[in-house]
């Protein structure tokens, strides 16, 4: 049976927003239609996005982690409507995002902007630096002509780029500064928003750091407000205030950086904590990693109940019949587990909780290179 201890259910209300609060999301759904045959008849849906809430403060930075499938780009960029949510509420600093037109959409990204992954993809590389960069500010009617030059020569010089490389192409730069390009151009609107897409996964490791920093720069300097995509916890750990854990469509744990670091609740994210490598000999010997057995369930097809049932070692019959919803263990700590309290008991077997998360909590470093040849 399921443990009987009081829990409230978190209360996302449907409409409003609280006092310092940029955006809210409400029940968001992203289903994809699988068709088939001469005539596109659809036989399935990917759930790629099941039912996803959260809201983040001004100023503020949610950390989004999962594993690779899980739906966590998708739900950025259905935040951004880039991707038409099948249901559910986007709310930007009161606004609803999900009945705009096309056009006011448009006008509404100057507030909202995004950092691609892929620096070699997300940069036309027929454009120039300059090109690239004040495109946004033609586009939203904010500079033109000699002032967007001058724009663009700031925003170069601001994410640490040479301001003469205005008039060089893509291909001319390392990975790294074309990622910086792409900051510069999602800053060039001032947007109170900023979705990042495992902006560094993508990049050397000498570089990482680099691009870590910056954005934290930046976030000092405009009070940007970061939803920041990524499945490498220990970054996640270091840039963000909250955490929230997907899996296959569904955030199963939220709460803050430390909280989640020093007492995880529930078994996905105890497995995921259990597989970030420590930089200290000494703990690696003695830690043991938690493996998972199954595969990962299919979002055509989740399991019924609990959708990590299929590979959680404290399943049981009360996990395959209901879902488990979100309820709030303590103030700000939210989880969607049956029994919760039995892992919150077992959640310092092995090594020390405390020794792991020192040893993850590492400064980082924060190299500098002179401003023509930055990452």
């Amino acid at each position: 049976m399921p443990s009987t201890t009081t829990t409230r259910p978190m209360h996302v209300p449907t409409s409003g927003t609280a006092v310092g609060e940029l955006l809210r999301v409400d029940n968001l759904q992203v289903h994809f239609p699988i068709t088939r045959g001469i005539f596109q008849r659809q036989v399935g849906t990917v759930r790629a996005v099941d039912g996803v809430s959260f809201a983040i403060k001004q100023g503020e930075t949610l950390g989004l982690v999962g594993e690779s499938g899980c739906g966590k780009s998708t739900t950025g960029r259905a935040i951004l409507q880039l991707h038409k949510p099948t249901g559910g509420s986007v709310r930007l600093q009161g606004k609803e995002l999900t009945t705009l037109s096309g056009e006011d959409v448009r006008r509404l990204r100057r507030e909202m902007q995004m950092v691609f992954q892929d620096p070699y993809a997300s940069l036309n590389p027929r454009m120039t630096v300059g090109s690239l960069v004040g495109e946004p500010l033609e586009i939203h009617g904010l500079a033109r002509g000699r002032e967007k030059q001058q724009r663009v020569q700031e925003l170069l010089s601001i994410v640490g780029l040479n301001p003469y490389f205005v008039n060089r192409y893509p291909h001319e730069f390392s990975g790294g500064q074309r990622q910086r390009i792409g900051i510069a151009r999602a800053l060039a609107v001032h947007p109170s928003l900023v979705v990042c897409d495992e902006p560094i996964s993508a990049l050397d490791v000498s570089i990482q750091a680099q691009v870590i920093n910056l954005l934290e720069e930046l976030q000092a300097k405009f009070n940007l407000t970061y939803l920041f995509i990524a499945h490498d916890l220990s970054v996640v750990r270091h840039i963000s205030d909250r955490v929230a854990v997907m899996y296959v469509g569904k955030i199963v744990e939220l709460t803050t950086r430390d909280r989640l670091y020093q007492q995880p609740l529930h078994p996905y994210t105890r497995a995921l904590l259990s597989a970030v490598p420590i930089p200290d000999p000494a703990i690696e010997r003695k830690r043991q990693r938690i493996i998972l057995t199954g595969d990962v369930p299919s979002p055509v097809n989740p399991p019924v109940g609990c959708r990590f049932q299929t590979r959680c070692p404290f399943a049981q019959a009360a996990c395959r019949e209901q879902e488990p919803p979100l309820v709030e263990a303590e103030p700000g700590h939210v989880v969607a587990c049956h029994f919760w309290e039995r892992i919150c008991d077992q959640s310092h077997a092995s090594v020390a909780t405390s020794d792991i998360l020192r040893a993850m909590t590492a400064p980082v470093p924060s190299p500098r290179a002179s401003v023509a040849v930055a990452g």
